[in-house]
């Protein structure tokens, strides 16, 4: 039997142990896609505890707990920080198969270097000794990033942030990474949610624009893009249920958008038609601007009513849609390219089924000159586990090139969770591994090892040209 998470943990060949000691492992981490606090960081906060670090905003725990019974006291209630961290313990003592229990171990080991396995029997030790090292300045929130050898951040950024903290960070001589803005425009998509006309008087604001029209709406958020490019940011991101596309004029999409300032209430093909030509806009506006695009596709968010009325949004339930996809994104991603205005393009879906949608689409719009312009991006949310990462990799590695992929990403919200870049590397140089000792790849190592560098940094600095 082999030792519980060793230094080989996931490496099952001779070749998957020599890709990740010698090629992977050292290499810097570029976190292109991420939910981390500017604040936190500009201000270099620090935690008195786990549950602090670990329990206070990660909706991945708080549903293992609940589907082992665990009040919401213990997850997001008033229980006390270490209640709640040993009802943790509790249970993931019994995480078997979950990416979870991967997860915290690895935490445990790389940040305090305590390989014990977390159960309730072992939870008060736990607590007291990283209790007592957090005590040390070096598990503030510049010193978590330093010590992951994180050269660069991408975090996730509204049109109308006034982006201060960023600007604090890079004033900040003493540390090296770089924190990024991303432009995620979600909230001026949105515009079937009430909370719709808030938001435009909002970017009007910051944009320094009154908006009252749609082209007024355009030239606002040209203007934020071209100040979130001044502090550094190349890349957007688009939280989409699926791709749309419905033919439109541009006087039917002003008139739709008057209509939804005014408070009137619009029907599907309204919504549609508005999402449909503000994507090509900003598609485009990427494009000029040499913006990557992300598109996030597949998310149902917001499942229990209830709960959504107690807790709000992003507390745990959401899970997996299946709307048509292929049908809509190959309308859009053509009309961008009629136009020679189609972005380099990262397409994430949450939904396993559409994994040979995106891995095909992505060969329609290829482009001599870019290595990998159209990306099928990492295994996502559901999909960051072993099972999800290695099925992403090998159907991207059936239907395209793996070799030109830009590889893993957070999409967190921890300080703490830079191990999963370590989970990624391991689980790539395993399936390469493999590869290469069933005898479907030779074994020549400046080959195998220039595959496995790029994917886990050189890609990515070349893509994002950081």
């Amino acid at each position: 039997m082999r030792a519980f998470m060793d230094e080989n943990f996931l490496l099952q060949t001779e070749t998957a142990k020599e890709l990740f000691h010698n090629y992977a492992k050292q290499l810097p981490i570029i976190d292109y896609h991420c939910h981390l606090v500017p604040k936190e960081i500009a201000q270099d906060i620090r935690y008195e505890n786990l549950t602090q670090m670990w329990l206070y905003a990660d909706h991945y725990k708080w549903r293992y707990m609940r589907s082992l019974g665990v009040e919401e006291k213990y997850c997001t209630g008033d229980a006390s920080d270490y209640e709640k961290f040993e009802k943790y313990a509790e249970v993931i003592g019994y995480a078997i198969g979950n990416p979870l229990y991967h997860w915290t171990h690895l935490e445990l080991q790389r940040f305090f270097g305590i390989t014990t396995p977390l159960c309730k029997k072992t939870a008060r030790e736990i607590w007291d000794q990283t209790c007592q090292m957090l005590k040390s300045p070096e598990y503030s929130a510049k010193n978590l990033i330093r010590r992951s050898n994180v050269e660069t951040i991408c975090t996730t950024d509204d049109p109308a942030d006034d982006l201060h903290y960023h600007k604090e960070i890079a004033d900040d001589p003493s540390f090296a990474t770089k924190i990024l803005p991303t432009f995620r425009p979600d909230n001026a998509l949105n515009i079937e949610k009430e909370t719709f006309k808030e938001y435009i008087e909002k970017l009007g604001t910051a944009a320094n624009i009154h908006i009252a029209s749609y082209t007024d709406l355009k030239t606002a958020l040209q203007k934020r893009l071209l100040y979130f490019k001044e502090m550094g940011c190349g890349l957007s991101d688009h939280s989409l249920s699926t791709a749309v596309y419905i033919p439109h004029t541009e006087a039917e999409v002003a008139g739709i958008f008057e209509r939804a300032i005014q408070g009137e209430t619009l029907n599907t093909q309204d919504v549609q038609k508005y999402k449909t030509a503000l994507m090509l806009y900003l598609g485009k506006l990427y494009a000029e601007n040499d913006f990557v695009m992300q598109l996030h596709f597949g998310a149902l968010r917001n499942n229990n009513t209830v709960k959504f009325a107690q807790l709000g949004p992003d507390k745990g339930y959401d899970s997996i849609d299946d709307l048509e996809l292929a049908r809509p994104l190959s309308a859009f991603l053509d009309a961008l390219e009629q136009d020679s205005l189609l972005p380099r393009t990262i397409l994430y879906t949450l939904n396993p089924k559409d994994n040979y949608i995106l891995g095909t689409m992505l060969g329609n719009f290829q482009q001599g000159g870019i290595k990998g312009k159209m990306q099928f991006g990492s295994g996502w949310w559901f999909n960051d586990q072993i099972d999800g990462m290695q099925r992403q990799m090998t159907d991207l590695a059936n239907l395209g090139a793996l070799s030109a992929f830009v590889g893993m990403l957070t999409d967190s919200r921890s300080l703490t969770s830079y191990p999963r870049h370590e989970y990624f590397r391991r689980i790539l140089c395993n399936l390469i591994g493999n590869i290469v000792e069933n005898g479907e790849f030779p074994k020549d190592m400046d080959i195998l090892g220039k595959i496995v560098s790029d994917i886990c940094y050189y890609n990515a600095k070349a893509y994002f040209n950081f």
